[in-house]
């Protein structure tokens, strides 16, 4: 109920009892009580006399119990008395203009009471100011922050005590514009989060107020953090580009089921020297996969050797893996170059969208495969060399092989193992911790700490089918942490071409919770929506559900008790 019903009701005399007049005479001995009666559905009071011709019939005002105050003094200008109706038109008690006034006052008082009350409770700064920009309320929490006394500066501009141009406030009172969790900088050595709305009255503004929380000292905190983080991170790259990482899938990011059962063959394939064929799109990352297999089967000091096979013109294919010999060809080095074979010797060689590589160059790969040996160019010394083969492809070289392109016996020399590196829309699941950790190393990369990923913009990641694979989502959170300011990535730094793909009509519309509203209880209405929506899909069957989401069944049990989901 609004504040002023609250008053209203409070106001209302309830020991008065209405009569029909025709009754009035009956009661006449009863001197004590002021009559209303109603005649012809209009309310009049009666004022006693010592006959039924002395009455004197005064006429009233009906109002209900949500009347305004404001309208309610101004029947009263015009009659004695306001007759209350409830919603159900039953009258249930009546003012006088001297009761109101008295009630009213004593009601105000009650308010400033309550509000000095809170005012001094809360830890927090809270500043009022005026339409004139005078102080109206200054709270201990300010006094602290701001080193400036209430008695000092209550009904005294504010600009007399800060620069203008420091001063959100005077932005939200001049322009009516409402702030939420803005970070702030009132001086050179303070940082305060903001929240500030105008104070409004029959749609004017009347004054400003802000509430500000000292976050100085976490900010520093933050920033001593984000330099450690920038150390782990890069320690953490040394050990993986020395072969020192204790879990060589520690840069393949993801939990879904999907990508588990790859990750178990992978683990199987590793233990052999059998030449391994990864499939996969564009983007999924191949190459992640090929050095797992590299870490777990070769020595920490085993060279790694990848080649991508696209990116290598046809002209300069052979010697670029075969190496040559000085003098071999025109602008060649004086000295002669290795190939990328030989740099291979003892470990690894990753050739990479292999379906590219040129037919005539195909047949000299098949031999170095078959014999293990091979020539420089321009070069008539045969050599020896050891290596174990990953090869990766985006394009399906069996059908090529029917196309006649690509040589079937290149084909099956290759295609000893393999696997397949599923797509990002097919494990949504791994989505939003591909994009968190996208998110830490970017924020690292780009000094901005960032506060997370709000749940609007998680949605569509989740939603939009990612044909670019984890390196699409890794272009799109390295994008939104270039545009990112005050610590938060917003939505419409997001791509056209994702935010035009997603409908719509596949998107939840975000819930605007009340001020306050505690972050477990935001994340369980999402996740809530997560669990119907999955349970939906599977038509109720919770093993699956459990199974689909990378969880138990007992954790699914616990959840659905938990968000009161009556399955």
């Amino acid at each position: 109920m609004h504040p002023y019903h609250l008053i209203m009701n409070k106001m209302l005399k309830r020991n008065l009892a209405f009569i029909p007049i025709e009754d009035v005479v009956t009661i006449l001995n009863d001197d004590k009580i002021q009559y209303f009666v109603i005649e012809n559905e209009k309310p009049y009071a009666v004022k006693r006399g010592k006959r039924k011709s002395d009455f004197d019939y005064i006429a009233c005002q009906i109002v209900r119990t949500d009347c305004p105050i404001k309208t309610a003094l101004d029947y009263l200008e015009e009659c004695e008395f306001l007759l209350i109706r409830d919603e159900t038109k039953q009258y249930i008690g009546y003012l006088s203009k001297d009761s109101l006034m008295y009630d009213l006052a004593y009601e105000l008082e009650c308010i400033n009471a309550y509000l000095n009350t809170i005012l001094e409770t809360i830890n927090e700064s809270c500043t009022v100011i005026d339409r004139n920009q005078n102080v109206v309320y200054w709270t201990k929490g300010a006094e602290r922050i701001f080193s400036v006394s209430g008695e000092n500066i209550i009904g005294k501009p504010i600009t007399d005590f800060f620069k203008e141009d420091q001063l959100e406030i005077l932005h939200t009172l001049q322009h009516g514009k409402s702030v939420y969790q803005q970070q702030h900088f009132p001086r050179e050595d303070l940082v305060v989060m903001i929240n500030s709305n105008p104070v409004m009255l029959n749609d004017q503004t009347i004054g400003a107020v802000v509430a500000e929380t000292d976050i100085t000292h976490v900010k520093k905190l933050n920033e001593e953090l984000h330099i450690t983080s920038e150390k782990l991170l890069n320690l953490e790259k040394q050990m993986n580009t020395n072969g020192l990482a204790y879990d060589p899938f520690t840069l393949i990011r993801g939990n879904s089921p999907t990508l588990k059962k790859v990750l178990e063959k992978v683990k199987k394939v590793a233990k052999t020297e059998a030449n391994i064929l990864i499939y996969g799109e564009s983007g999924v990352g191949k190459e992640l996969f090929a050095r797992a297999v590299h870490a777990i089967r070769e020595k920490p000091d085993a060279p790694f050797v990848a080649i991508n096979c696209g990116a290598i013109p046809s002209g300069l294919f052979e010697s670029e893996i075969f190496g040559y010999e000085k003098g071999a060809f025109s602008g060649a080095h004086q000295k002669g170059k290795k190939g990328k074979v030989e740099l291979a010797r003892g470990g690894t060689l990753f050739l990479d969208e292999i379906g590219e590589m040129p037919l005539d160059m195909q047949v000299k790969i098949l031999r170095l495969l078959q014999e293990k040996t091979f020539y420089a160019v321009g070069g008539t010394k045969e050599m020896d060399v050891d290596f174990n083969l990953v090869a990766a492809t985006n394009r399906d070289l069996k059908q090529m092989v029917e196309d006649g392109k690509f040589r079937e016996d290149l084909y099956y020399r290759l295609n000893v193992v393999n696997f397949t590196v599923p797509p990002l829309r097919e494990r949504a699941s791994d989505i939003l911790e591909i994009s968190n950790y996208f998110l830490y190393e970017k924020s690292i990369k780009y000094n901005r700490p960032i506060q997370g990923i709000p749940p609007e913009i998680a949605q569509i990641l989740l939603q939009y089918q990612w044909p670019g694979n984890v390196r699409e989502l890794g272009n799109v959170i390295e994008r939104l942490v270039v545009f990112s300011d005050e610590g938060a990535i917003h939505i419409e730094d997001l791509p056209a071409d994702i935010l035009e793909a997603v409908p719509k009509s596949e998107l939840n519309v975000r819930k605007d919770f009340p001020q306050g509203t505690q972050l477990s209880n935001q994340l369980e209405h999402y996740e809530r929506d997560i669990i119907l929506e999955q349970l939906a899909l599977v038509n109720g069957n919770k093993k699956i559900c459990a199974k689909n989401l990378g969880i138990t069944r007992a954790t699914l049990y616990n959840r659905l008790k938990k968000l009161n989901i009556d399955v």
